[in-house]
């Protein structure tokens, strides 16, 4: 386990995150759900109250708090990209009853702010020919999600 551990508050959905977000990388896993000994505000007594998990190998936490609290842009999940298809692939999965946002950020279903990016747009942002990051740049702020072939053409001009 993690020395830090993010902990997710919901309402009462913290089982059904865990398992949708395990579901979609790899190295990850639902590692204790914790069933609450007795009533309490969160919930009756042998109902969730916390799920720990990993996501590729991160340590989470979802808590069921038995009271809805919006989740905030300020706080998101940015995963690192091998390529377009992992980019399309989570984009759709983690939008469906989410929302786009932009620059290839969305919210998912239950609110948490994701940042999908592939791991050629640090590398074009970081190009040491400044002309070329600031291309790169000006097409990531017209997209939603981000495409890895358009931001690579606009980078060469």
């Amino acid at each position: 386990m993690s020395k830090i551990t993010p902990c997710l508050w919901f309402a009462t959905e913290a089982e059904a995150a865990a398992n949708f977000y395990v579901s979609l990388l790899p190295n990850s896993r639902v590692t204790h759900v914790q069933r609450s000994p007795m009533d309490n505000p969160s919930g009756k007594a042998g109902s969730v109250l916390v799920v720990n998990f990993e996501l590729a190998g991160q340590s989470y936490m979802a808590l069921n708090g038995n009271q809805p609290n919006a989740f905030s842009q300020a706080v998101s999940f940015m995963v690192d990209c091998e390529d377009q298809a992992e980019v399309d692939r989570l984009w759709n999965a983690l939008c469906e009853g989410g929302a786009p946002v932009q620059c290839g950020w969305l919210k998912d279903r239950y609110g948490v702010s994701w940042q999908i990016v592939p791991k050629v747009m640090l590398r074009l942002l970081g190009d040491p020919d400044p002309a070329r990051a600031k291309r790169a740049m000006a097409a990531m702020m017209t997209m939603v999600k981000l495409d890895v072939a358009a931001l690579e053409q606009a980078a060469a001009g």
